[in-house]
Parts: structure tokens; C-alpha cells; sequence
């Protein structure tokens, strides 16, 4: 059961958005999150005004990468007087499904983790929703994080939520596709209490900075590999 008391903030990185930025807020559950902050990395469509007309904190991510965009959304919750007890990373793609957030959150109130990954590998793939580099990249990722730093997760995957005081003593700081496989090394470096749940993932709206080009992917996975031997 998730207490309403509890403050939950939502990060979304997003470039070039337009057309899945709104179906992405109409389905985040606005019940129980109590800001979705969504940081524009320059984005040169309509991706900023439709995520302010849905209701979305829209900043200026200037600096281009996916990790500059959510260090900025985390700089500006940084500043908050009251600092959330929750943070939920969300892609602005449609790939996610956002009304299963509660997945994400329960089991840090009911089991006292402190950061849940949602597991594509674990979920329902829709066909064609993940390139095969994507699936053989996350598989040699997590099976190095499992044999380096003895912590098994599935899934490098976006959707994800973590404490604020896990957030602060991560310390993120990768600027590009090192983001989310940067906060897995290091939860496990620190022996935090991790999970994963299953999530149901989709053929995303537009095509993929990352995946969608063969410079994307060949630079995304040397940069994740060479996250998880820098941090040893």
C-alpha cells in the first residue's frame, strides 16, 4: 500500500518528444507523485510546451546527454526545501508504462528497498521493443556487475525508483549512457538494498538516439562497460 504522505518526484529526461511526451504524462498516477520534472535536452520540436501544458516542471537540460539531462532535473530537486522521499526515473519515449509505477514503489514502502529497477527481462516485451544489441547488452552488463560486485540484477532498464538519501550517497555523476548502469555499480558498491520487478515494455514513439543508430549503440555499450571497470 503506498502512503499519501510519502513525496515522490519523477525525473524525465527527454529530446525530441513531441509526440510520446504526452501520452507519457497522461498515464503517470498524478495521485500519488507530487512533481514530474521533465529536463528538455534541447530539444527542437514541440517537447517543452506539450509536457508544460500536461502539468510537467519543464527546465532547460542545455547540456547534451542523457545523465547532464537528469542531473539537472536532480540538481533541482537538490534544491527543494522539502527534499522528496522517492525518486522515479521515467524515459519520455512510451516505451514504459507508466500507470505501473506503483510496481515501483511498493517495495520500498512495504520492504524497506531502497531502489527498484523495472526489469524489461523480467516483463512483458512487446515484439520488436528492444533491438537484439539491447538484450545482449544489458545480459553482458548485469552478468559483469553480478560477477565483479556480487549483486544480481536483469536489466539496465530506465524505470526505475530510488530513495533520496540512496540518490545522495550514489553521487551521480555520468553525463551520457554510463547513467543508469553508473547508480547499479554503485548501490552495490555500497551494499544497498536492491530489487527488481517485472514491467512491461513497448515499441517506443520515434526512433532511438541510442539503439535506432549503429553509432548510438557502439558508444553506449563501450561507455557502460567502461563504467563497470572504472568503478572496481
Amino acid at each position: 500500500m503506498i502512503l499519501v504522505s510519502l513525496l515522490i518526484d519523477v525525473i524525465i529526461p527527454a529530446y525530441n518528444e513531441e509526440e510520446s511526451i504526452g501520452r507519457v504524462m497522461d498515464d503517470i498516477p498524478h495521485n500519488i507523485v507530487r512533481e514530474v520534472i521533465v529536463c528538455n535536452n534541447n530539444s527542437t520540436d514541440g517537447t517543452a510546451k506539450v509536457a508544460v501544458d500536461r502539468g510537467a516542471t519543464v527546465l532547460l537540460a542545455s547540456d547534451k546527454g542523457y545523465g547532464s539531462a537528469c542531473l539537472v532535473g536532480l540538481d533541482h530537486i537538490h534544491r527543494k526545501n522539502e527534499k522528496p522521499d522517492i525518486v522515479v526515473f521515467l524515459d519520455g519515449d512510451y516505451s514504459d508504462h507508466p500507470e505501473e509505477m506503483h510496481k515501483l514503489i511498493s517495495p520500498i514502502v512495504n520492504d524497506g528497498m531502497e531502489m527498484v529497477i523495472g526489469s524489461r527481462a523480467l516483463g512483458t516485451l512487446e515484439k520488436g521493443s528492444m533491438q537484439p544489441q539491447q538484450i545482449f547488452g544489458n545480459w553482458l552488463a548485469t552478468s559483469l556487475i553480478s560477477l565483479f560486485y556480487s549483486y544480481t540484477f536483469t536489466d539496465l532498464g530506465p524505470f526505475r525508483s530510488i530513495t533520496y538519501d540512496a540518490l545522495c550517497k550514489i553521487d551521480m555523476q555520468d553525463k551520457d549512457f554510463g547513467w543508469t548502469v553508473e547508480m547499479q555499480v554503485k548501490a552495490a558498491k555500497l551494499n544497498l538494498k536492491c530489487t527488481e520487478v517485472a514491467m512491461s515494455y513497448r515499441k517506443r514513439i520515434g526512433v532511438s538516439k541510442v539503439s535506432g543508430t549503429i553509432k548510438g549503440t557502439i558508444l553506449a555499450g563501450h561507455k557502460i562497460l567502461w563504467t563497470i571497470f572504472k568503478l572496481l
